[in-house]
């Protein structure tokens, strides 16, 4: 294992009947640092999250974290091992609250015979909630309004921080910018990278090139169920990434 590498994945084959969706893909995140995983539709992007993140299970290759192999049975395994996904439709529930949705599913009970009743500590997650939206500068008009009553770059960013709340070493974000303004896109791209100060593994899915050149301290290319190449972020242009996923290029920085 490389210094710092989170999450790698080693030949992984997935196929649907006769279609070969996977075809020996690899792939490496590693702690502390946003990478981009990019192709063209039907490269094999979101089966590859899929199998690093549990929701499906590969038909051959191996997936290791922080150095040891794992099988992820279910996503729910996954997210014990410390790997959480943001989806585009973000599964957040639009009547709770901020801090209802970042305990949703993990809800602290109150002490003693009331907690025993079911009784949630409903103080304690919302002091919680308060000081992790502010270490990852999430700005909310309230933490007491309903998320439906928020701007879509706002849900975004609870997305994201519930995730980091439990996400001890990897982040899948797919297209977590997709259908926002330019100003919203921004404080999530914010986010984005206070996740990294935090040291934990960032996987950027997305189709927007230039936010990707942006954002991302490395950049994985897939095409056709394979990593065709993989460039440091600050070294690659436009018309490289676009080369790559085509198919006109292949750049494989085994050092990056």
């Amino acid at each position: 294992m490389s210094a710092g590498v989170a999450l790698e994945a080693f030949g992984l084959v997935k196929r649907y009947g006769g279609v070969e969706a996977l075809r020996g893909a690899n792939f490496q995140a590693r702690a502390g640092e946003v990478v981009a995983l990019i192709g063209d539709n039907g490269a094999g992007k979101s089966t590859l999250v899929k199998c690093l993140s549990g929701a499906e299970r590969p038909d051959g290759g191996e997936i290791r974290l922080a150095g040891e192999r794992v099988e992820f049975a279910t996503p729910t395994a996954a997210r014990r091992l410390g790997v959480e996904t943001v989806y585009q439709d973000l599964a957040v529930a639009p009547d709770l609250d901020p801090a209802a949705n970042l305990f949703l599913g993990r809800e602290i009970p109150r002490r003693g015979l009331l907690g025993k009743l079911g009784m949630l500590d409903k103080s304690g997650m919302k002091a919680q909630a308060v000081e992790h939206f502010r270490r990852l500068g999430v700005t909310l008009p309230s933490i007491d309004v309903p998320i439906a009553a928020l701007s879509g770059g706002q849900r975004q960013s609870v997305a994201v921080a519930r995730a980091v709340m439990w996400a001890s070493r990897v982040v899948f974000m797919d297209e977590p910018t997709a259908a926002l303004g330019v100003v919203q896109r921004e404080r999530v791209l914010e986010v984005v990278r206070r996740v990294r100060d935090e040291g934990i593994a960032v996987v950027l899915i997305s189709h927007n090139m230039p936010e990707v050149l942006a954002v991302a301290d490395r950049i994985e290319v897939l095409r056709l169920g394979t990593r065709v190449a993989r460039f440091t972020a600050a070294d690659a242009t436009l018309e490289q990434l676009v080369a790559a996923m085509t198919g006109a290029l292949t750049h494989d920085e085994d050092a990056a």
